[in-house]
């Protein structure tokens, strides 16, 4: 009777190692993480740019992601589709209180909320989004890839954001001076 409680009780003990679920912490990004924005003029003239991440965390459970945190460092705001004194022009103004008052607010802040649900290998992901000290919850998609590495997707609305320069939501009658209030964002993680 002992032997066969001590086999039964080996048996579950493996069965259940197996089935213990694989838990990732991915914190440890790399130099090579940023984020390229986009921001489009109603004449559908596009700038874009980069911005530069200070902290990076993912939990992944069985292939999922269950959580994550962001912190994004606005003060490293560059503008890429332009050169010379435009692009210097370009580059203060966003960082100036018309836009997201880089010098008062230098971080921005992610969090995933809820634990992201699959579909062809996409990841659907809610959370919480942070810019100048006002928070709302934001839908977005990741990707996760074979050589530690991922693929974000997200697009926010700057108005909720008080980010006022030149938007429909705060002014009327702007013609093709009119910038759209969405704002894309493409993030490229990379972790050791």
């Amino acid at each position: 009777m002992k032997k066969s409680f001590k086999f039964l009780l080996s048996i579950y003990l493996i069965s259940t190692s197996f089935a213990t679920s694989q838990e990732q912490n991915l914190n440890e990004f790399t130099s090579q993480s940023n984020i390229r924005w986009y921001g489009e003029e109603l004449t559908g003239k596009t700038h874009f740019g980069n911005l530069s991440f200070k902290e990076a965390q993912i939990k992944i459970k069985d292939g999922v992601i269950s959580s994550g945190k962001f912190v994004v460092d606005m003060t490293s705001l560059t503008v890429e589709d332009l050169s010379g004194v435009g692009k210097a022009k370009l580059t203060v103004h966003l960082n100036s209180d018309d836009f997201f008052s880089t010098e008062k607010h230098p971080e921005a802040l992610l969090t995933i909320t809820q634990k992201a649900k699959v579909e062809n290998g996409v990841q659907y992901l809610v959370g919480e989004l942070s810019i100048k000290e006002i928070q709302h919850p934001i839908e977005f998609t990741m990707t996760l890839g074979d050589n530690n590495s991922a693929i974000a997707h997200l697009t926010f609305d700057r108005s909720k954001y008080e980010v006022r320069f030149r938007s429909g939501s705060f002014f009327e009658n702007l013609g093709d001076k009119l910038i759209q209030d969405d704002i894309k964002l493409e993030a490229n993680l990379e972790w050791n």
